[in-house]
């Protein structure tokens, strides 16, 4: 059932209150009394059971959760980190210092799937609300990019080996015997098919992965005639990728460049360092003045720009209206949008040359796609300091959710930012009036020894 926090006023001897230890002033401290923790609670606690063992306090695990977006932590040193940090654990709603970790790093896994999407898209809110303005901003700026995943650099070798390996395994779990395993000549063989490209192995390496499919689909055949139906049913999607691995080719349409995330894209973005991305495209909406992200929405396969406008401006309206917000009703974007002029109510602004525009115009215009460049720094925070830049959660639910706690983390930093700049502020501000009544006070001292010289 649900876990909650239960304040304790009540003094111990043994242990120190977090308020001893910690500066009251800090951002961290000011962030965490800006969220409405109440209100989380509130909108989570149908996703646990009204009885069994009391679960981990949502404001614990969740506080956690925002910290490893912010920072950028893993779901290991989020929790040694915790341990170490007494701002970290008053964020998390902790009245006495702790020397124990919280929970098993396991759980941010079961917490995120009881999460899902909606319950992301809630947190995201919250984290627009601590920016009043974004709201009802009427302008937002649109872009997309890869979110590559965790995988090897897919080459038909490696997958041909994965396989062979892969039925290895099923065999032998399911007491299957093999008429050969093939481990010691698949090894030699994706050995030679390296370095392809030398004119000296290159006829080698292309007989090395000739023989590596043949060897693949020799070992899935024997496998469907030896494993009996019942058991067959369950590897029915993993024979099936395995067969379409071994036989697809160059031009073909829906490869697959990892058995273990089949739903991995190939995505190239015209990039002069890095031609081609493997993972899954990422659409990015963020407003033109306060920088807010209100939506970042994951799209399967390499869709066309224009075509992930929809279901982007769908998702920040839903943001937007959960704290009272509206719809925005221009999208600026790149010329990589065009096609669309409008979206519903949201006009679709694309540059365009044309002569037939106002020199005022053309200058309204001119600064509106200027402001729309902000967009790609904003992407490289993301993929830099927030972990779109490598998705380590699995599955088709892990690049939606990775892309979610991104955008969770930026919103929350740039909070954290603003909190810091004010307070580096009021004590520039202190500094100058103490050193402005310090020199008013030497003043006075020198006019009282010069009059007492005078006199004297």
């Amino acid at each position: 059932m649900l876990g909650k926090i239960k304040p304790n006023f009540q003094q111990n001897l043994f242990q120190t209150r977090l308020t001893d230890l910690i500066n009251l002033e800090h951002p961290l401290v000011k962030l965490a009394g800006e969220l409405d923790w109440s209100k989380m609670e509130f909108e989570f606690q149908n996703l646990y059971s009204e009885q069994g063992r009391p679960s981990i306090p949502i404001r614990k695990i969740a506080g956690l959760l925002l910290l490893k977006e912010m920072f950028k932590e893993s779901d290991e040193s989020v929790v040694e980190r915790w341990i170490e940090n007494p701002y970290w654990q008053y964020f998390t709603g902790e009245d006495f210092f702790q020397n124990k970790q919280p929970f098993d790093p396991s759980e941010f896994v079961h917490f995120r799937k009881r999460l899902k999407e909606k319950g992301l898209e809630f947190i995201l809110s919250q984290t627009v609300a601590l920016h009043p303005e974004a709201k009802n901003e009427k302008e937002v700026q649109i872009d997309t990019t890869v979110q590559e995943k965790n995988i090897t650099f897919p080459t038909d070798a490696k997958l041909a080996k994965k396989v062979i390996d892969n039925c290895t395994k099923i065999a032998e779990k399911e007491g299957v015997k093999q008429r050969q395993t093939y481990k010691r000549v698949a090894k030699q063989h994706l050995r030679d098919a390296y370095f392809g490209h030398h004119p000296k192995r290159k006829k080698k390496a292309i007989m090395a992965r000739k023989k590596l499919r043949t060897i693949g689909k020799r070992v899935v055949r024997e496998l469907e005639r030896k494993l009996p139906e019942e058991i067959l049913k369950q590897y029915e999607t993993e024979f099936s990728n395995y067969k379409k691995v071994l036989t697809q080719e160059r031009n073909s349409k829906e490869k697959i460049y990892s058995l273990h995330e089949p739903q991995t894209a190939c995505i190239a973005k015209g990039k002069a360092h890095k031609a081609y991305e493997f993972g899954t495209k990422v659409a990015v909406t963020r407003g033109r003045k306060t920088g807010v992200i209100t939506s970042i929405k994951r799209f399967s396969g390499n869709p066309h720009d224009s075509k992930t406008l929809e279901e982007s401006l769908a998702q920040s309206q839903r943001v937007r209206e959960q704290i009272g917000g509206t719809r925005p009703t221009i999208a600026s974007t790149d010329r990589g949008f065009r096609g669309v002029t409008q979206v519903e109510n949201t006009q679709i602004v694309i540059p365009k040359n044309t002569k037939e525009k106002s020199r005022y115009k053309q200058d309204v215009a001119r600064k509106r796609f200027r402001a729309r460049a902000a967009i790609e720094p904003t992407i490289s925070h993301l993929k830099r300091n927030h972990a779109l830049g490598l998705n380590f959660l699995k599955g088709v639910a892990g690049d939606i959710n990775n892309a979610l706690l991104a955008g969770i983390g930026y919103n929350l930093k740039m909070r954290f930012n603003h909190i810091k700049a004010q307070f580096i502020l009021c004590l520039e501000f202190l500094m100058h009036i103490f050193a402005n009544v310090f020199l008013i006070k030497n003043l006075k001292t020198q006019k009282v020894q010069v009059k007492r010289i005078k006199n004297h």
